[in-house]
């Protein structure tokens, strides 16, 4: 686990900068504290931080081939690396170390760039080929491991795990682009492939670049993507059976390290199978690490202990306090462009817990896409059946109004919410989804945004992310096709990108094993009401899990990693959110509309209306202004 950053001249052979190589290289520290390194030649730089986990003594990077014709920096883990130097072995290939990383050089020499077809893993790598004269990138088919790049105007293409290091090479202009800023405050992320500025960008998951010298850059591939066919004929007791062994399969990959390692346990049931599975492949303990808040509405601890007692796991759990907003300015350098999901605070603290006995950490993240055990999909499947027996010209012309009728009741469980209900009902399935999704909906935004940000939209819309994603997804089934949006928005740019950034803060390497791409090809094989039947989420995992976890961890309501924003606003950081969103950077920038916000925060405070949300995503946005130094002429040009 690593950090990548350099930089290649698309027009020629000029020698890179080593101060500016180099400060771009150590602004990604964090990432790789074990070892550090910078390799220039004409034309190109490459920098990398190293954390070791796997080939401690011989892994450094740069890695090259035999005559050093190919250089390689590369972050994450390939987890057949083994296999595949077998493979290769047979081909001819001799290997000097027992690295990932020059498995990935060795591909690319047999196979060119359809290497990328032969890893399984998550990862993000640049290789510089001298003899073929071009630079070639690529990123993980889930997009676990994170890779931005720009251009600059003078022809050098920037490359770096985190935008940070883009940032830190001097020649890139802080022009914002105000579509990412609307999908931020619809989404609370910036989707792929953009970034929060015009000139750089995000590859996106499954996507490959190649570049060639002299030539202008292209567009990127897609080499991988999920596809649900829900055409499998297994029944469910079979299907059970396989997906423990594929479950066990993704752990065991995932356990070679020459580091201590350990697993994340919140009490929920995606970390707990991994955890049990973990248990079930190790004579040794798992080493295992919880948060816990000291509010009980947000504690799931008891019920990480009820795993940890069965597996007489080495278990341990720090208690945050439900106060814990320290963290605002630190998150908002951490992720160098605006993002809002709060559960990034807690994120941050059981990394920061974990850190303190392993390096590498596995995680339940992504079961509840591909599984379907998000509780917004029971809702959206409700709605969709209403939406299915009425014409979509007849429900706008009912519904809409009603809709706009109807009074906001966000205090509410959503199901009492019949003004959302009405929204959704309203709209076809992707702008029904999006929907659901936003953060800061429709109506709102078009309050909230100023005439002239407007002008400078040109009438863009933030759900054209969702329809993109939705032209090819491929298929009519309900389920699968919000599952297959989650896979390419939510998963990547919200849970990915959280995780990713908050472990490297720490130093510290997380695996996925329910992100691994056979067991997600193999789950969309499978039909839905396998994974969503009636009011039961994920309901083969957990009747795969049953044998391995007690049934309260399996079958009790769905918490999530929270914290109290609603109360936070109200209280302790009512102040600091009415100076930043009224006098701070966000004031200062001629985008929003100062009346609306001051409604929100009035109505917020005195307990009129929950604007939590919305307050919370403006508040990131001013911190993400303040942390990158924009001020008002900075600002303005980019509108």
């Amino acid at each position: 686990m690593c950090g990548i950053t350099g930089l290649f001249d698309t027009r020629g052979q000029r020698l890179p900068e080593r101060e500016r190589l180099h400060r771009m290289n150590e602004s990604q520290h964090h990432r790789g504290p074990d070892e550090g390194d910078l390799h220039i030649e004409p034309g190109v730089g490459f920098g990398h931080r190293r954390l070791s986990v796997i080939d401690i003594a011989t892994g450094q990077q740069p890695i090259f081939n035999d005559d050093k014709s190919v250089a390689l920096v590369f972050n994450g883990e390939v987890y057949n690396y083994l296999e595949l130097m077998d493979e290769l072995r047979g081909h001819g290939y001799v290997f000097r170390t027992k690295s990932d990383s020059e498995a990935i050089v060795r591909a690319w020499e047999h196979w060119g760039e359809d290497c990328v077809h032969h890893l399984r893993g998550m990862f993000a790598f640049m290789i510089h080929d001298r003899r073929r004269d071009c630079l070639f990138m690529a990123r993980d088919r889930l997009g676990v491991k994170p890779l931005h790049y720009a251009m600059t105007e003078d022809g050098w293409l920037l490359f770096g795990s985190e935008l940070k290091s883009l940032m830190a090479h001097g020649g890139l202009r802080q022009e914002m682009d105000p579509r990412a800023v609307e999908a931020y405050f619809a989404l609370g992320y910036v989707p792929d492939p953009w970034t929060i500025y015009r000139h750089a960008q995000k590859l996106a998951p499954g996507h490959r670049l190649l570049v060639k010298r002299g030539q202008p850059l292209g567009e990127p591939q897609r080499y991988w993507d999920v596809k649900f066919t829900l055409d499998a004929k297994i029944g469910e007791e079979e299907a059970a059976e396989e997906l423990r062994r594929r479950l066990s399969e993704s752990v065991k990959l995932r356990l070679k390290a020459e580091v201590p390692l350990g697993a994340f346990l919140s009490g929920g049931v995606d970390s707990s199978a991994v955890v049990a599975a973990m248990a079930q492949l190790d004579d040794q303990p798992v080493n295992t690490c919880s948060i816990g808040f000291d509010d009980p509405k947000f504690n799931e601890t008891q019920f990480a202990q009820q795993v940890a007692d069965r597996y007489r796991t080495n278990h341990r759990v720090e208690v945050v306090n439900s106060d814990d907003f320290g963290l605002v300015d630190l998150l908002a350098h951490l992720y160098d462009e605006p993002y809002a999901d709060s559960s990034a605070i807690p994120t941050y603290r059981v990394c920061e817990l974990a850190r303190k006995h392993v390096t590498v950490a596995l995680s339940g993240d992504g079961g509840d896409e591909s599984l379907g055990g998000y509780r917004r999909y029971k809702m959206h499947m409700m709605e969709e059946r209403m939406r299915s027996a009425f014409p979509l010209a007849l429900r706008r012309g009912v519904f809409g109004p009603l809709a706009k009728l109807y009074p906001k009741a966000d205090w509410a469980p959503r199901v009492f919410r019949a003004k959302t209900t009405f929204q959704a009902i309203a709209r076809n399935s992707v702008d029904a989804y999006f929907n659901t999704m936003g953060l800061v909906r429709d109506p709102l935004r078009n309050e909230l945004f100023s005439d002239a940000f407007k002008r400078d939209l040109q009438g863009w819309h933030a759900s054209e992310v969702f329809h993109h994603h939705a032209r090819r997804a491929n298929t009519d089934d309900p389920l699968a096709l919000i599952q297959y949006l989650d896979i390419h928005t939510y998963l990547p740019g919200d849970i990915n990108t959280k995780v990713d950034r908050a472990s490297m803060a720490h130093s510290l390497e997380v695996r996925e094993p329910l992100m691994d791409h056979k067991l997600v090809e193999w789950v969309a094989t499978l039909p839905s009401d396998l994974k969503l039947r009636g009011q039961e989420g994920k309901y083969l995992f957990k009747k795969a899990l049953e044998p391995m976890l007690p049934h309260d961890v399996l079958y009790r309501p769905k918490m999530g990693f929270a914290v109290p924003l609603a109360r936070w606003l109200r209280g302790p950081l009512r102040e600091q959110t009415r100076q930043a969103l009224q006098q701070g950077a966000l004031a200062q920038t001629g985008w929003f509309n100062q009346s609306t916000i001051a409604r929100l925060l009035d109505q917020h405070e005195r307990g009129v209306m929950d604007h939590a949300q919305p307050l919370w995503v403006l508040l990131m946005f001013d911190a993400f202004l303040r942390n990158a130094g924009l001020g008002t002429a900075t600002a303005r040009a980019a509108a």
